[in-house]
């Protein structure tokens, strides 16, 4: 593999936000989706550097910028791997637990929000961890090589110059 070229993964990462936004059809390619989350990640730690000198809003402003792009790639990636892209969608069930539980936590006064904190938020947080876990795991599998039934495989992508 040659040389890394920062301004392709730019150019991809660019790419994914003017033109896919909000994308959720057809396939993309492991290494295309791996280096778009590098640039994301890296971004966000920039972000996240910043806003804990200034605004600490800005975290947040960024983590509601790329939460539709984000979850786009995953539907596209999934897709690529044959699988539905609903699944992208696992992680929202704890976060569903976690509302419902704090919900009933509220509704019971002390005891139940003691219960809450001791023993729901512990198991929403494994389940959580668990989402994530799977989610990496279906993202990291390689694509189908032919054709399926979210389109044409996607074309071979390369960071290289």
């Amino acid at each position: 593999m040659g040389q890394i070229d920062v301004n392709k993964l730019w150019q991809n990462f660019l790419d994914t936000f003017t033109n896919h936004y909000m994308d959720f059809n057809g396939r993309i390619g492991r290494t295309q989706f791996w280096y778009y989350v590098l640039v994301v990640f890296v971004i966000g730690l920039g972000v996240a550097i910043v806003a804990s000198v200034t605004v600490r809003a800005l975290s947040t402003l960024f983590s509601l910028a790329v939460f539709l792009p984000n979850l786009g790639m995953t539907v596209r990636r999934l897709h690529d791997t044959g699988r539905p892209g609903i699944w992208a969608l696992l992680f929202v069930v704890p976060i569903a637990l976690m509302i419902l539980f704090g919900l009933i936590a509220i509704i019971g006064g002390a005891l139940g929000f003691l219960a809450f904190l001791l023993l729901f938020s512990s198991l929403i947080g494994l389940g959580s961890l668990a989402a994530i876990v799977v989610l990496v795991y279906f993202c990291a599998q390689p694509g189908e090589a032919a054709a399926n039934a979210y389109g044409a495989p996607p074309p071979v992508w390369t960071p290289a110059a």
